[in-house]
């Protein structure tokens, strides 16, 4: 082999060598964050009592318990959670409140809306993220989704989603998986609220949306006081 030969031949070496050792990195990366989110991260441990302190009363909202299917309930690998109805007083509307508290980050991530509701026959068409202002003057950051599912007798739903993560609002899974790959006990608890309206027929989806984003944002502080006032129970 001449000394033109492996001159010509160095790059490709050289792109060989970095590509294996990319490719390594993040198989390791990879490993490391699988064995993070496969580790429990609720540190701060709530009974499902606890969760159902949450008021029934919320704002102009009054709810009532709307007991999940127990097969339902297995499948999400909660150690809590809270499933009601709210509806708006004088008014028709209504939406369905669910908060799940205590599973693994790693199952918390696979029941997002846009999995769980495809998984179940509905169609995503639409999602968007937005800032909700609350009163205390923060924001509500959040994702709204909308499933329709059906033909002649289609159904439309609207679906509003976020984390609380020690504290903290998180709009989707990808604001807090750095929390949990920058080290093992960084984050003390994740919970996931999800707000449901149905869109009612010759109505526009828009109006459903509405909906839920008014919940959203008068139930928003009295969930966070909830894990807080909570959390510091037990840590006391």
């Amino acid at each position: 082999m001449t000394k033109s030969d492996n001159l010509n031949r160095r790059p490709v070496i050289i792109a060989t060598i970095v590509a294996s050792f990319i490719m390594l990195s993040f198989g390791i990366g990879y490993r490391v964050l699988a064995a993070r989110l496969a580790a429990p991260v609720d540190a701060i441990s709530l009974s499902p009592e606890a969760l159902e302190r949450l008021p029934l009363q919320l704002g102009d909202w009054t709810g009532r318990q709307e007991p999940l299917d127990e097969a339902v309930v297995r499948a999400t690998d909660t150690d809590a959670h809270v499933s009601r109805r709210y509806s708006r007083q004088n008014a028709p509307e209504s939406v369905w409140l669910y908060i799940a508290y205590g599973v693994r980050a790693r199952d918390l991530m696979t029941h997002r809306p846009e999995v769980c509701y495809t998984g179940s026959g509905w169609t995503l068409i639409d999602r968007r993220s937005t800032e909700l202002p609350l009163s205390e003057g923060t924001k509500l950051p959040c994702t709204v989704l909308q499933f329709s599912r059906g033909t002649l007798n289609k159904e439309m739903v609207v679906v509003l989603d976020y984390y609380i993560v020690d504290g903290q609002y998180c709009s989707d899974v990808s604001q807090w998986r750095f929390k949990v790959w920058s080290g093992s006990g960084t984050v003390g608890y994740v919970a996931q609220v999800q707000i449901t309206a149905s869109v009612a027929p010759n109505l526009p989806a828009e109006s459903a949306a509405r909906i839920v984003c008014a919940f959203a944002a008068e139930s928003a502080s009295s969930i966070l006081q909830l894990f807080e006032s909570e959390g510091e129970k037990i840590r006391r």
